[in-house]
């Protein structure tokens, strides 16, 4: 019998300066994301939408949404390879596209996870375990852009030991 799971958390605008949304410029994209026992999340708009770029954006958090599924799942199915991960490292990145009616879509995220394992013989295990943790991400089964995988594995003798970057 499938679970099922709820999120609740509360995002609050706070980019009124005092006329509210009376003109495009006339207010701050800024806002919080905040759920119980949690600290904030400071959010705004991309900075090509007049967003603060010291700030979180919902483009940057959807592909950081994708990469930490990933490794959670990554992590959790080396668990049971019995194999040692001792360092995991991403360096994802997504390409929307924008429309000229200024709406748009993300035709793909890479995830590029750099991964260490204690020992070099199951670095090609740990590059396989990463097809089977896109298949188990909730994250990626949820969207409708294509999700690809860079991964590289290495260990303490050799630098990288394996690759399989995805097409």
């Amino acid at each position: 019998m499938p679970k099922t799971h709820h999120y609740e958390l509360e995002v609050d605008w706070t980019g009124n300066t005092g006329t509210g949304t009376s003109g495009y410029r006339a207010f701050e994209r800024a806002n919080e994301v905040t759920a119980a026992g949690k600290p904030p999340i400071p959010g705004s708009a991309d900075p090509a939408f007049r967003g603060a770029p010291e700030r979180w954006n919902p483009e940057e958090l959807l592909v950081a949404a994708l990469s930490q599924c990933h490794m959670l799942w990554f992590l959790h199915l080396c668990v049971g390879a019995r194999i040692v991960v001792t360092a995991y490292k991403d360096r994802p990145y997504g390409t929307m596209l924008e429309t000229p009616d200024g709406s748009g879509q993300f035709q793909e995220v890479v995830l590029r996870p750099h991964v260490t394992i204690t020992d070099a013989a199951d670095a090609e295990r740990a590059v396989a375990l990463h097809a089977r943790a896109h298949e188990m991400c909730f994250i990626a089964n949820s969207v409708n852009f294509k999700v690809h995988h860079e991964p590289t594995v290495s260990a303490p003798e050799s630098w990288p030991v394996a690759s399989n970057p995805e097409s």
